[in-house]
């Protein structure tokens, strides 16, 4: 696989990600990840590092399977998540997205993201930011997916509650 096409994937799961997110459409945006996929916040260390090890160091979101996503948005729906009402209207950005190692079925990469909310229970706005790393696998139907999500959130400082789609 050639670098271009890896990137033309990567930017088409990440983008179609977003909008997903921004839309409210649960099911779309969980049929972007694979079953065992991992969803992964952690937590910094220092000025320069993070936790590295999610079941010994403090994460500040952590799934290591596609139900734990499933359970967020199964909290959102049935209104059991006070934090989320009403949700925030958000705007996804990625950018500079760069395969960084690439297998006829895998692909690894990193980006740039900047996700824009307005929280309309206190109408304020507020900006996450940060890196993410991926890992997009290819499944048996030949469709991409999510395998890996890794949000190295560098903005920690949280002025709100701090969710899967916010980041």
């Amino acid at each position: 696989m050639a670098d271009a096409e890896a990137a033309a994937i990567c930017a088409g799961l990440l983008y179609r990600e977003g909008l997903h997110l921004d839309r409210q459409e649960w099911d779309a945006w969980l049929a972007l990840y694979a079953e065992d996929a991992v969803f992964w916040i952690p937590a910094w260390l220092d000025e320069h590092k993070v936790t590295s090890d999610p079941d010994r160091e403090v994460s500040l979101i952590y799934h290591d399977s596609r139900a734990g996503l499933e359970e967020r948005v199964m909290r959102i729906r049935s209104r059991k998540s006070v934090t989320a009402l009403p949700l925030p209207r958000t705007v996804h950005m990625v950018t500079n997205i760069l395969p960084v190692r690439l297998a006829e079925d895998a692909i690894e990469a990193t980006s740039s993201w900047t996700v824009h909310g307005y929280d309309p229970r206190v109408s304020r706005p507020h900006m996450f930011f940060g890196r993410y790393e991926h890992l997009f696998r290819r499944g048996a139907d030949g469709a991409w997916r999510i395998a890996r999500k890794t949000v190295l959130l560098t903005n920690d400082m949280i002025p709100t509650a701090l969710d899967f789609y916010s980041v």
